[in-house]
C-alpha cells in the first residue's frame, strides 16, 4: 500500500518577498497553486495523502481543507524533508511513501514514475542539468519512492532526506520527460508560468489589467494601471511588485 506526502512547510526564502505574503506552494502556476497541481498528482496515485504545514501554514491548512491530512510542524524552524516524515509516521502506519516537492511545478501524472516500482529502493525522478546535478548531470525533480523500511526509522527532528535516507541507499534515478521547474526564486517562478501559458503573460481570475504586460504573471486580484508596463515582474493581489 502507497501513501503520498506533498511537502509545504517550507519559508521559500529565495522566493521572498512573494513567500511573505504567501506559502510557495500556493503561489499560482498557470492560474494553479503549486500545491494543487502536486496534489492532483499524488490523489491520481493514491487516496492517502498528506501535506505539511510550517511557514504560514494556517493558509495551507484553510486551503487543503479535507482533501488530505494535514501534519502541521511545531519545530521553530521546521522539521526538513525527512522529520516532516518521522512526525507523520503514525499516520502513514506501515506504508511506502511518495514525496512530492509542493514546490515544484511539473505537470502530468506519474503513474509510470510508480507502475514498475518494487517497493525495494528508493526511486528519484530526475531530469538531465548538467550545470545543477545533484547526482552527476541528474537533478532531482521533485518525486521520490521511500520504502517504508527505510522511513520507519526516522524522527521528528530536523533532518533531510538526502542526509537521512537518500545517501546511503543507493537510489534508483528515473528520468522524467515533460517540463519541470523548481520555483525556487523569482525567475524559475516566472519561467514555469510562461512555460504553462505558452509564453504568454499570465492573469489570474478577477485580476484588473488596464496597462502592458511582458512576460509577466498578475495573481488573482491584481491590478496593473493604465499607463502601467509590467516586463518579467509578478504583481500580487497586495500590490507588490516583484521583478524577475
Amino acid at each position: 500500500m502507497l501513501a503520498a506526502v506533498v511537502l509545504a512547510a517550507g519559508r521559500g526564502k529565495r522566493l521572498r518577498p512573494l513567500t511573505d505574503l504567501r506559502p510557495k506552494p500556493l503561489c499560482p502556476v498557470g492560474n494553479v497553486p503549486l500545491l494543487d497541481t502536486n496534489l492532483a498528482a499524488a490523489l491520481a496515485v493514491t487516496p492517502y495523502a498528506a501535506v505539511n504545514a510550517h511557514h504560514l501554514g494556517d493558509q495551507i491548512a484553510a486551503h487543503v481543507g479535507d482533501r488530505a491530512h494535514l501534519s502541521v510542524e511545531t519545530h521553530p524552524g521546521g522539521l526538513g524533508t525527512a522529520g516532516a516524515l518521522g512526525q507523520l509516521k503514525p499516520w502513514l502506519d506501515g506504508r511506502d511513501v511518495l514525496v512530492l516537492n509542493g514546490d515544484a511545478w511539473r505537470p502530468g501524472g506519474l503513474s509510470k514514475f510508480f507502475d514498475t516500482w518494487d517497493g525495494e529502493r528508493v526511486r528519484l525522478l530526475v531530469v538531465r542539468d548538467e550545470e545543477r546535478g545533484d547526482f552527476g548531470p541528474w537533478r532531482f525533480a521533485g518525486a521520490s519512492l521511500n520504502p517504508w523500511r527505510l522511513v520507519r526509522g526516522l524522527n521528528a527532528e530536523p533532518s533531510g532526506l538526502y542526509e537521512a535516507v537518500w545517501r546511503q541507499a543507493d537510489p534508483e534515478l528515473v528520468e522524467w520527460h515533460g517540463p519541470f521547474v523548481d520555483c525556487g526564486t523569482v525567475r524559475d517562478y516566472l519561467d514555469a508560468n510562461l512555460l504553462a501559458s505558452g509564453g504568454a503573460s499570465v492573469v489570474g481570475d478577477g485580476a484588473v489589467v488596464e496597462g502592458e504586460l511582458t512576460r509577466s504573471v498578475v495573481w488573482p486580484g491584481g491590478v496593473v494601471r493604465r499607463g502601467e508596463h509590467l516586463v518579467d515582474a509578478v504583481r500580487t493581489d497586495t500590490g507588490l511588485t516583484v521583478t524577475g
